[in-house]
């Protein structure tokens, strides 16, 4: 929508070329009737209005527009005077904005796509939050479409029906417990039991009284005898989290049931059998340990036939919608409310935010948004994360604004924004030699973004 037909056909023709489906009008009210009608059929996925209408201020028919569809992605069109009302917009909830005169190759084209591209992963978080609905068990599931994880996938797949140890690492968060589950119930051991123990939340004594069991009289308190987790776990699959924890005396022990499926309680004489399928997780490097004489070889090497490494969620930043949405649709089931979705602005903050805690810390964030919120829309105020600055500038100069007495020349804030990100992307290519992979992750935006932004500063890679 703008006022000037010349820009409405230019857009129709550019979009139209890229294989888009495009409406295009010179009025506000009849933009605005059109979404209305086209809502409950076929939505459009994008809405492109300029600031200033003739017949409607930009942005009240900003909100109209998200009255009708609170997850409606904008996009505002503005002429430098009306710089400010764009910056407005934003807060108000568009999703970017193009200024005229644009360039359709580095400005219209390159904007439409990552706003698509946004309107896609709203819609994962959709079907992750309808799967969650429907009562889908998260345990049967790995959550998760990036091509790491549909190898992670696979190669589930295809060992759960085998009986060879697996040891699962990745930093801690990354649902480790989750794989060892789907392994679990993908199993033919799967209507037995799957038992878990985390090696470090026990003492050397406990630990092992837990895992063997004990007789009566063999240590203080042993009132009574004891099954151990072992026992219990016969025929199915036991858990060992945290496994770099155990002692070396545990380690020798865990030897033997491994490969005699034998065990003695403690104090007892007797020995007692468990067919157990052993998966263990850990989120420290064992080969170092076992280098420095930490943990023993022949153990790792018993508890590494097959091995699962799950990437940090930072590196699987595609997967955040589905999981966001799956979490969104448990937790509003166990709150009992009905949030529809996040906006762009929240989803783009889920995106670009660097989750140190991993999946665990999502789902934390998530839990905590749909407890705050009173809205149908989660925004990003109450997801309450903190998109930390990278430093790049350590020691460089503080902003200087001029003061009331008139000493120096007024800055221009557009185009000393525009010259300080030129100047961090230049930064972050020449820490990583020009890699675009690696400056994206350093600046925290996505490889398309940052790719785009050195095309319009004429960046060189």
């Amino acid at each position: 929508m703008d006022d000037e037909e010349s820009i409405c056909t230019v857009i129709d023709v550019v979009l139209r070329d890229e294989g888009y489906e495009v409406t295009t009008t010179t009025d506000g009210l009849e933009g605005l009737k059109l979404f209305k009608e086209s809502f409950s059929v076929r939505p459009y996925d994008l809405i492109i209005q300029d600031i200033k209408m003739p017949d409607i201020d930009g942005l009240t028919l900003l909100g109209k527009f998200q009255e009708v569809d609170p997850e409606a992605i904008v996009l505002i069109i503005t002429a430098f005077s009306t710089y400010q009302i764009a910056v407005e917009a934003m807060r108000l909830g568009a999703y970017d904005y193009i200024k005229k005169p644009f360039d359709n190759e580095i400005d219209l084209k390159p904007t439409i796509q990552r706003a698509i591209h946004m309107k896609r992963l709203m819609a994962l978080t959709k079907t992750a939050y309808k799967d969650e609905e429907i009562g889908v068990n998260p345990f049967k599931i790995i959550i998760g479409a990036t091509p790491e994880m549909k190898k992670i996938h696979d190669l589930v797949r295809r060992v759960a029906q085998t009986d060879s140890t697996v040891m699962i690492q990745g930093e801690s968060g990354t649902g480790k417990e989750l794989v060892a589950r789907a392994l679990h119930y993908q199993s033919n051991r799967s209507s037995e039991p799957f038992l878990t123990v985390n090696c470090g939340a026990f003492t050397e004594t406990l630990l092992e009284s837990e895992l063997f069991g004990h007789i009566k009289g063999s240590f203080t308190h042993a009132i009574s005898d004891k099954k151990g987790l072992l026992e219990v776990a016969d025929k199915g699959s036991f858990f060992l989290d945290e496994v770099s924890d155990l002692s070396t005396a545990l380690q020798v022990k865990l030897l033997r049931v491994i490969e005699a499926k034998e065990f003695k309680p403690v104090g007892s004489v007797e020995t007692k059998k468990s067919d157990v399928r052993f998966i263990t997780a850990t989120n420290v490097n064992l080969e170092e340990q076992v280098k420095k004489n930490l943990f023993r070889e022949d153990l790792f090497y018993r508890l590494n036939v097959i091995n699962i490494h799950l990437p940090p969620l930072r590196e699987r930043t595609d997967d955040i919608p589905l999981l966001a949405g799956h979490f969104l649709g448990k937790y509003c089931k166990l709150m009992k409310k009905d949030i529809k979705g996040f906006n762009a602005e929240a989803l783009e903050t889920l995106l670009l935010y660097h989750w140190p805690g991993n999946i665990r810390e999502l789902e934390n964030a998530i839990q905590r948004a749909v407890a705050l919120t009173e809205d149908s829309i989660i925004k990003p105020d109450e997801l309450n994360l903190r998109l930390q600055p990278l430093g790049l500038y350590k020691g460089m100069d503080e902003p200087v604004l001029m003061g009331a007495d008139g000493a120096g020349a007024n800055i221009n804030l557009e185009e000393k924004i525009t010259e300080m990100e030129k100047a961090y992307i230049e930064k972050a290519l020449k820490l990583t030699n020009g890699n675009l992979t690696e400056a994206a992750k350093l600046l925290g935006t996505t490889f398309r973004t940052l790719r785009y932004k050195a095309k319009k500063h004429n960046i060189t890679t």
